[in-house]
């Protein structure tokens, strides 16, 4: 069944009427030749906003209703940062089963673009759902979208989201506050290691809505002889105030 949306969208703090007939035409309605290109050039990409304001608070809703969850994760126990964030059990709330499905059947052929540029003959499929048999194939039948919560001097320190043998070289997450209304600082950073070089940062502050997708491994870059490997990790910059939500779209499952 074809699911309805009417969404009234935050974008750089005005209301704009956005009118989709489901996630998957807000998705196939971006502009991916641009964003393609964008993550060949720098490794990531912002979309404009492709969840509503109410979308984002019935998200945030789901927080602390253990029963959607399959695990519940203290950063500070674990030495990753300071926040907590839970993974979604089966079934996934279709809204995030959409986002997964339909964002990844853009990325498979920049993933499979830079496998070929790196030189790795394996290859990714075309459809989310054979991904997740390759997969499953592999011990991997663990979901891993989550909701990420943080609030004033929190943070989530640098690192990957690979949980197996197999990992999909591109993620995504999804800010579903509100930048300086519901909390301040907490801006998304990504830093490359280039062979032989200084790292280099980038900070990426969305608005409410946006999908920032980024790598998540490495990445290859065009050298005087041909492609190399960037390693790229990311994380979150300390929340300054307030209460920051937001949700990871990993395409792999876990272990």
């Amino acid at each position: 069944m074809l699911r309805v949306y009417t969404a009234r969208i935050l974008w750089g703090g005005n209301m704009k009427t956005v009118m989709a007939d489901s996630i998957q035409q807000r998705i196939n309605g971006l502009d991916w030749g641009k964003m393609q290109q964008q993550l060949w050039n720098s490794g990531y990409s912002l979309t404009e906003p492709v969840l509503s304001r109410t979308e984002c608070a019935e998200l945030i809703g789901m927080y602390p209703d253990d029963k959607r969850f399959r695990s519940h994760i203290n950063m500070a126990q674990h030495r990753f940062g300071s926040g907590d964030y839970k993974y979604f059990a089966h079934p996934l709330p279709e809204i995030i089963a959409d986002l997964r499905t339909d964002t990844y059947h853009h990325l498979a052929p920049v993933a499979n673009e830079w496998n070929e540029a790196l030189g790795v003959q394996s290859r990714f499929p075309a459809e989310h759902a054979n991904l997740l048999k390759l997969c499953a194939a592999h011990g991997q039948i663990k979901p891993t979208p989550l909701l990420l919560h943080y609030e004033a001097g929190d943070y989530n320190c640098l690192h990957q989201d690979l949980y197996g043998e197999i990992a999909f070289p591109l993620q995504a997450t999804v800010f579903l506050s509100r930048r300086d209304e519901d909390y301040t600082g907490g801006e998304s950073v990504l830093v490359e290691q280039q062979p032989r070089a200084q790292s280099k940062a980038e900070v990426i502050a969305p608005h409410q809505g946006q999908m920032l997708i980024f790598t998540t491994r490495c990445r290859p870059v065009k050298g005087t002889r041909g492609y190399y490997r960037v390693s790229v990790r990311h994380g979150v910059s300390r929340v300054r105030s307030g209460v920051r939500f937001t949700l990871g779209v990993i395409f792999h499952d876990a272990a």
